[in-house]
């Protein structure tokens, strides 16, 4: 069956799209994995409108991504902040993906603003892809895409 044979909205990147493809949700996933976790820090360090972030973080807690956790500081009433599940954590090679790209393409003759390191080894953290056999694929490796048990066929 030929690639455009295939629905595209049973495509996994177009309903993963849906779910974190507006700029302000995968800007709170990447404060949140940076440890950015309570609504007023996230609101301020993003520039976010209030109801903007407060739709975006209810749109990931609603499909599972991040959890909110309530909390109290002395004298004050209870506030949440926002953990990523497992289910969002996994998504962390995604917005790494994004700033390796940003590094490479966008970061200006300063360099990059922001270096991700493992904290044992103090070495930059990068993705890279691999097939599920451990060979390295390159931006030229050819690839082809096959029917999953998910595929139906276009309607139109």
């Amino acid at each position: 069956m030929d690639y455009t044979e295939l629905d595209s909205s049973t495509c996994s990147v177009a309903r993963t799209a849906a779910l974190i493809g507006d700029a302000w949700t995968v800007l709170v996933l990447r404060d949140l994995f940076n440890g950015v976790r309570r609504f007023d820090d996230l609101a301020g360090h993003l520039g976010i409108a209030r109801n903007v972030l407060t739709r975006r973080l209810a749109t990931l807690v609603d499909a599972g991504l991040a959890r909110r956790v309530p909390y109290r500081e002395p004298g004050r009433r209870e506030r949440h902040e926002y953990q990523l599940t497992d289910a969002g954590r996994e998504l962390r090679p995604v917005v790494l993906a994004m700033l390796d790209w940003g590094d490479r393409h966008l970061a200006g003759e300063a360099g990059p603003p922001l270096r991700i390191e493992h904290p044992e080894c103090g070495g930059a953290v990068h993705v890279e892809l691999r097939c599920e056999n451990g060979h390295p694929l390159t931006p030229d490796t050819r690839l082809h895409a096959v029917p999953g048990p998910g595929a139906r066929r276009h309607a139109g």
